[in-house]
């Protein structure tokens, strides 16, 4: 049976034969966190330049002007430690903070379908903005309220609190207590003088429908869409624009000499990788995938339930973020997830998963002609 090289599941594969993601139970430091809030490998080189608009899409073209324009405008002084001990209580004038904080929007807010190249714009603004690396911060929802989890509140926001920009992916609201925490937190942020900047396919006012009663919360969601400018994007998924379908699944025998075959690959029997996600916190999913080149899983089946999918879905981002191949037996991508889940409040993200995973498939169909 394939397993981990490494005691703590995640250092390099030292062998031939595939690691097996079950094996590993990753630790990831709360500097770690931190650190790793930049542009995932895949958009570490994109640049407002290497976006190629929909000619038919006029919208994408305006998005790159749009932001463009916002990264020329956060070459300012960041948040000086002076502002920073004033937003602690430690005496910051009145004036400075009028002076610090613009009319406005503090924000923009990239809404569009998947696949229309919103976290290419986004890291593009993010590569744009005049700023140390040290001084702007890019991550996934998700990877923002598990950094909160990690050092705390205060500690979050005094982290974050000198930065000149937030970039934050995949922006949901997925409980009421992620929509308190997160108004709370960006709205401290932008008082502080931290631009921001947001990718979803959900306008601000409508977060959280379909997921738990708004209605009870809009106070808090106003207050979130009250930090951004919305900037539509609209388009097809490029994923999927001019290229060919995504290969069939393959054969068991065909997923395993793949895996013996490809150095630094995992091999995976699906449904065990579904209960081993359920013991691993979400936001060590990137480090559970730290080493691994190629994911090769065999028995692909329907997901049981929302929250076994909900877990998927961030591997998928991660191992799309990180290019990691994914060569599969069993059921095609589209049909991981059911009729009802497709229709309900997640479905947004079941179809992005959808969409990069079946990207990440036609990325693996070379594993198997070299095998």
């Amino acid at each position: 049976m394939p397993t981990s090289t490494a005691a703590s599941g995640t250092g390099p594969i030292a062998d031939g034969s595939p690691v097996s993601l079950c094996a590993r139970e990753p630790h990831v430091p709360a500097d770690r966190l931190v650190a790793e809030m930049v542009p995932p490998p895949r958009f570490d080189s994109v640049r407002f330049s290497t976006y190629i608009p929909d000619p038919n899409q006029p919208s994408q073209t305006e998005a790159v002007r749009v932001l463009e324009a916002f990264a020329g405008g956060l070459g300012g002084a960041p948040a000086s430690a002076t502002a920073k001990r004033g937003f602690f209580g430690l005496g910051k004038p009145k004036a400075a903070k009028a002076a610090k904080t613009p009319a406005g929007p503090r924000g923009v807010y990239l809404d569009g379908g998947y696949g229309v190249g919103k976290t290419h714009l986004l890291a593009s603004l993010w590569h744009a903005t005049p700023a140390e690396p040290a001084l702007k911060a890019f991550g996934t929802f998700v990877e923002l309220t598990n950094l909160v989890g990690a050092l705390g509140f205060q500690k979050t926001v005094q982290t974050l609190s000198g930065h000149r920009l937030l970039c934050i992916d995949e922006f949901e609201l997925d409980d009421p207590g992620d929509t308190v925490l997160v108004s709370t937190l960006l709205g401290k942020l932008v008082d502080a003088g931290v631009a921001l900047a947001a990718t979803s396919n959900t306008l601000p006012g409508k977060l959280g429908e379909g997921r738990f009663a708004a209605a009870d919360f809009l106070r808090e969601i106003q207050g979130l869409s009250a930090h951004f400018r919305p900037l539509r994007i609209d388009g097809e998924d490029y994923r999927h624009r001019g290229l060919p379908e995504a290969p069939a699944p393959f054969s068991r025998e065909q997923v395993t000499k793949s895996a013996y075959a490809t150095p630094g690959a995992s091999l995976d029997d699906f449904p065990h990788l579904l209960e081993h996600l359920a013991r691993v916190h979400p936001s060590r999913y990137g480090a559970l995938t730290d080493g691994i080149r190629a994911v090769c899983l065999t028995d692909v089946q329907p997901i049981p339930d929302q929250s076994t999918a909900l877990r998927l879905v961030v591997l998928a981002d991660r191992l799309y973020d990180r290019e990691v191949p994914v060569l599969a037996s069993g059921l095609p991508f589209d049909q991981l997830f059911s009729e009802e889940m497709l229709k309900g409040g997640y479905r947004k993200k079941y179809f992005r998963a959808i969409s990069r995973l079946t990207a990440l498939a036609r990325d693996a169909k070379g594993l198997v002609e070299i095998a």
